[in-house]
């Protein structure tokens, strides 16, 4: 990295790539205001403000054949969420999150971070998930089981923005 392309999170405590703090952005698409385009291959997660300009922030997204990808709906939003892993990554790796089957509180130990929004294609559930995160390492890498992780304060700022009901599209 270039000299001043790192900054330090001060809530967090960590080194983050400038690309990822949250910034206003040029961004040309035809998505109406409040839409969240998400950019798996770039990890970008993208809020359409308006004509031409949209909110970005840096994101970690699911491990090849794990990541959502297509049209979902905010249907839920949830602070300090509880999180239970699901019965594929239970089976995936039984060592690793069997123990956490009855759900972990929520918390700052908690994998979902501060945030959750809850991703429905119509009234079901994905159990895809737009969350914070115990690991900021992880943004900017391909390495979640699915979901779309992002640094605590910078979900807490987008969970403010966006109303349950608003689309997401993840490319």
């Amino acid at each position: 990295m270039t000299s001043g392309a790192m900054a330090k999170s001060k809530a967090q405590g960590f080194t983050v790539a400038r690309k990822f703090l949250p910034q206003s952005v040029r961004y040309k698409s035809n998505y109406k205001r409040g839409t969240i385009v998400v950019d798996p291959r770039n990890h970008f997660l993208y809020l359409i403000e308006n004509s031409g300009r949209a909110r970005r922030y840096g994101v970690g997204v699911g491990k090849a054949g794990l990541a959502f990808k297509g049209t979902a709906t905010i249907r839920r939003k949830a602070k300090w969420p509880t999180w239970t892993p699901t019965a594929n990554m239970i089976r995936r790796e039984p060592g690793k999150y069997k123990k956490y089957a009855g759900g972990v509180p929520g918390g700052p130990s908690n994998p979902l971070g501060s945030r959750a929004l809850y991703l429905y294609k119509g009234k079901r559930d994905t159990y895809y998930r737009i969350h914070g995160t115990t690991q900021p390492s992880s943004i900017g890498r391909s390495v979640s089981n699915g979901c779309i992780r992002m640094i605590n304060t910078h979900v807490e700022d987008l969970y403010d923005r966006v109303p349950v009901g608003a689309r997401v599209v993840v490319l």
